[in-house]
């Protein structure tokens, strides 16, 4: 058996100080003489109890381990924080969220470097801990494969109001509508939210076994993939297949198209950004509108329509959508099967055509998303255009500018926002927020008061499950002294998607006179890893890295 790190645990060259790792490793109750044989297999979990996306992610593990003994490995186990959006929306918590996509990143890298691992498994299922652990994947270039958790079952799907939709906006009943959001399983949240886009991406990607992604977490399939991946990690630590040989600029551009078909969240153009620099290579935004003119969207998932990620999964899932992109995507990219993706999509389907579209008939003709440039964002914004209705893609309105989201939501409680406005939060961004908080509060408020003609733009980001012309992570943000902090109300902001331009009509004249007299606002931060972070994160248009 191949140990190509391990093996200087075990070394004797530095004789007497190996009798020391020898000691400490044997109060573990390993056998000495098989540990010294097999390589070592890192099980890198994200299992907690305090969110359904990750709370049963523990049995996932003992199936992992499984396949690891079976195949003639040692696995070993450990954790790392899984934040929860939905949990932390609408309070301090939120600031923390993006920040721990570094801090998960650098906890799996410096405990793998230190552990001398051969491999690793990751287990995720939710928004920051997946692109946080492609990212340790990445930079350590180890033998790695990914298990995702799976989706969840929205609780709409086992009550008579059932109609075909799991979207909250098919229905009218409000207790209809909070089931189309309530979790009645474990698993991540069902729409086609950051979670399941980066379960998809992960597939997309290379990285998992082909097939694994979409299984929802409750169905034994899952657990059957478990014990695959489990054994598969040592094939590759056997094979000598690193991860950079399965991420590398290939693999990135079939997740940029992927993400775009099946109409994922924004915040991929923050997480694959980052993805990018991990691999040492460059992502920028306009990479994603370069790809949008090519794929089209190919999938309906709430809350761009009424499916959800189950019915993706029984229509033949990630493997399914590839399978319709196979004449665009880069076929000879190397997956963790260990051949092309070309020989894994010879045995793809799409099972059901009214959920994954062919080409030539899709819910959108362009991508899911679009980078939007111009006077406002010189670096850059993201929207998800295909959750934006048409009389929406090309809007002019007057702007009501807010400094924070708690702002802007009184302001949608007291019902003095008006149609034809342009919501403007602002310090929102990564620095300013600090953390780049959501501002799913206000989406969400703006939807259920019935608002058909406003737009809302910030500095901040959205859930991915947002729909609507919400535009986010405005570059540079307000407290880099970006143009978004010189708004004022009734400055006139245009928005046009297809032209993929956002411009503030203010001439630079009178923008000159309103920096002279510009202070940025000073938010207090504890004490602690927040205040190292606003001092290093980068802009969001180039991932929100620590630089």
């Amino acid at each position: 058996m191949k140990k190509p790190k391990s093996h200087s645990i075990f070394d004797d060259s530095d004789f007497p100080i190996s009798i020391v790792r020898k000691t400490i490793f044997q109060g573990t109750g390993t056998d000495m003489d098989e540990a010294g044989q097999k390589p070592l297999i890192a099980v890198a979990n994200s299992q907690t109890d305090i969110n359904p996306g990750h709370m049963h992610l523990q049995n996932l593990a003992l199936r992992v381990k499984e396949g690891v003994h079976a195949a003639g490995g040692l696995p070993f186990e450990f954790n790392v924080p899984a934040p929860c959006d939905g949990i932390t929306e609408g309070h301090e918590g939120m600031r923390y969220v993006l920040a721990q996509r570094d801090l998960i990143a650098d906890m799996i890298e410096t405990h793998v470097r230190s552990m001398r691992y051969d491999g690793i498994v990751f287990i995720a299922g939710c928004d920051k801990i997946i692109p946080g652990m492609l990212m340790a994947a990445a930079r350590l270039d180890l033998p790695s494969i990914f298990l995702t958790g799976g989706p969840n079952s929205w609780s709409i799907r086992h009550t008579p109001q059932m109609n075909g939709s799991v979207n909250h906006q098919s229905y009218d009943d409000l207790e209809a509508k909070m089931s189309c959001a309530t979790a009645a399983t474990c698993g991540a949240c069902e729409v086609m939210g950051t979670a399941n886009t980066f379960q998809c991406i992960a597939e997309a990607l290379g990285m998992t076994l082909p097939g694994s992604s979409n299984v929802p977490a409750f169905l034994s399939e899952k657990l059957t993939f478990a014990r695959k991946t489990g054994m598969r990690i040592v094939s590759l630590v056997e094979e000598g297949v690193n991860a950079r040989q399965v991420l590398n600029q290939k693999s990135l551009l079939n997740a940029v198209m992927v993400d775009l078909a099946i109409g994922g969240s924004t915040n991929s153009t923050l997480h694959l950004p980052a993805l990018a620099r991990a691999m040492e290579l460059e992502l920028p935004l306009e990479t994603f509108n370069e790809y949008s003119a090519k794929i089209p969207t190919l999938t309906s998932i709430a809350p761009n329509g009424p499916h959800g990620i189950i019915d993706l999964y029984m229509a033949g899932g990630v493997q399914g959508v590839m399978k319709v992109l196979e004449h665009d995507l880069n076929t000879d990219a190397m997956t963790v099967v260990g051949g092309p993706l070309k020989d894994v999509l010879a045995f793809a389907a799409v099972k059901d055509a009214a959920v994954i579209r062919p080409k030539d008939n899709p819910y959108l003709a362009e991508g899911g998303t679009a980078a939007l440039f111009g006077s406002l964002a010189p670096e850059g914004s993201v929207i998800k255009q295909s959750a934006v209705i048409e009389s929406m893609r090309v809007f002019t309105g007057k702007a009501r500018v807010f400094e924070s989201e708690h702002d802007a939501l009184k302001a949608v409680r007291e019902e003095t926002i008006r149609e034809g406005d342009v919501v403007v939060i602002r310090n929102e961004g990564p620095k300013g927020g600090p953390g780049m908080p959501e501002t799913l509060a206000v989406t969400m408020g703006l939807d259920m008061a019935g608002y058909k003609q406003v737009a809302l733009i910030t500095d901040g980001r959205f859930s991915g499950a947002t729909s609507g012309p919400c535009i986010g992570h405005v570059s540079p943000e307000a407290a880099a002294g970006g143009p978004i902090a010189l708004v004022e109300d009734g400055d006139e902001i245009s928005i046009d998607i297809p032209a993929r331009k956002l411009d503030l009509l203010v001439s630079k004249e009178e923008l000159e006179k309103r920096r002279a007299s510009w202070k940025p606002v000073q938010r207090e931060i504890p004490p602690g890893y927040m205040r190292r972070y606003v001092k290093l994160v980068s802009s969001a248009a180039k991932g929100a890295v620590l630089d």
